[in-house]
């Protein structure tokens, strides 16, 4: 803390951020006090806030310095390093997700031409199984699935989600080596996948038959709710054009 001090003293910084293990409890707290008593805290830090520990250091250490918490580590790696939101963090302890956080990762993330075109696509009742694998691609670029589902609503049609459901990574591996393993026609016309090459395609990719069932069957459920969604959008379009003209 001397050292600290002596070159808050010689750099005159901006910031003085306090990085905290969330799962410390209340020595992370002594420890900020501490700090903020020689140093002037502008800032904390709480890492490991994706671990059983949901925030409570938080408020003891923001009682303690006054110091707003500024950012907040949710995983290893840097781009897991976020902004605090306190209503996102308290959404999520309540079991109502933090859909704000999962919209910009995926604003984020999403090709938003390869969004227009398949948005096209599914109008036209034409999405595949190639558009199925590059949908699970996007979605793995938008970090872990835990992560993922932690941010969804456990409400409605996923009131049956578990808190911190455990997901399996390596499934979406398989299905992408399954679908990797069709020909380019099979990709885009399911109908002509029979007996005989579920059995190739399963052997290509290390997997067997009822894996290569199971992925068509998620495959025509995903295409079922896109249509659903396309003809909900088309609708929304339709009235707002009708209110736009003037007509009820």
């Amino acid at each position: 803390m001397n050292e600290l001090s002596m070159l808050k003293k010689e750099l005159q910084p901006s910031e003085m951020l306090f990085i905290a293990d969330s799962m410390i409890g209340q020595d992370a707290v002594r420890s900020a006090g501490e700090f903020h008593k020689r140093l002037g805290l502008t800032g904390v830090i709480l890492t490991k806030l994706d671990g059983d520990a949901r925030g409570g250091a938080a408020l003891s250490i923001g009682k303690v310095t006054g110091a707003p918490v500024k950012f907040v580590g949710l995983g290893e790696k840097y781009d897991a390093l976020e902004g605090f939101y306190p209503e996102r963090i308290v959404s999520r302890v309540l079991g109502m997700g933090d859909l704000m956080s999962l919209i910009e990762r995926v604003e984020q993330t999403v090709d938003k031409k390869a969004a227009a075109d398949l948005e096209r696509r599914l109008r036209k009742e034409e999405f595949t199984l190639e558009d199925f694998r590059d949908q699970l691609k996007q979605i793995r670029k938008m970090g872990p699935l835990e992560k993922i589902v932690d941010m969804l609503p456990k409400m409605g049609p996923l009131q049956n989600l578990p808190k911190d459901a455990k997901v399996d990574e390596g499934q979406l591996t398989r299905v992408e080596a399954i679908i990797n393993s069709m020909t380019n026609q099979e990709r885009r016309d399911h109908n002509v996948i029979d007996g005989k090459r579920r059995k190739r395609i399963a052997k290509g990719s290390g997997t067997t038959v009822q894996d290569v069932n199971a992925v068509l069957k998620q495959y025509l459920q995903m295409r079922t709710m896109m249509k659903q969604f396309g003809a909900m959008a088309a609708r929304s379009k339709m009235r707002g054009l009708g209110k736009f003209a003037g007509l009820s």
